[in-house]
């Protein structure tokens, strides 16, 4: 059995659900941004699936794939900046707590 549009947007639901279950329901910082990056790569994968599925004169439509790339590119300058973030921020409040976390005065 090969797999069709529908399994792929499924998976990349379910991911998209756990991820932004994390967001709502954790507490720790760096637990939110890694769930805020799975429900990027849930975003990515539908796009790729769409890609994959839309055919134009039998071949595969890669513009979603090539659109993937840049948001993968965009990510990767996210995560250098958020991390320094919340390095900066646990260098100055000693803890990666939301709650904690409800002020941005020092």
């Amino acid at each position: 059995m090969e797999p069709t549009l529908a399994h792929y947007l499924a998976v990349s639901g379910l991911l998209f659900a756990i991820g932004l279950g994390g967001v709502l329901l954790r507490r720790n910082i760096i637990v939110i941004f890694m769930c805020l990056e799975l429900m990027l790569s849930a975003a990515n994968l539908s796009l790729v699936a769409f890609s994959r599925f839309h055919l134009v004169n039998g071949l595969p439509d890669y513009n979603g794939q090539v659109f993937v790339f840049f948001i993968i590119t965009v990510a990767a300058a996210e995560v250098a900046v958020g991390l320094a973030i919340i390095v900066a921020l646990y260098r100055a409040r000693q803890t990666t707590h939301v709650e904690d976390l409800n002020s941005l005065k020092f």
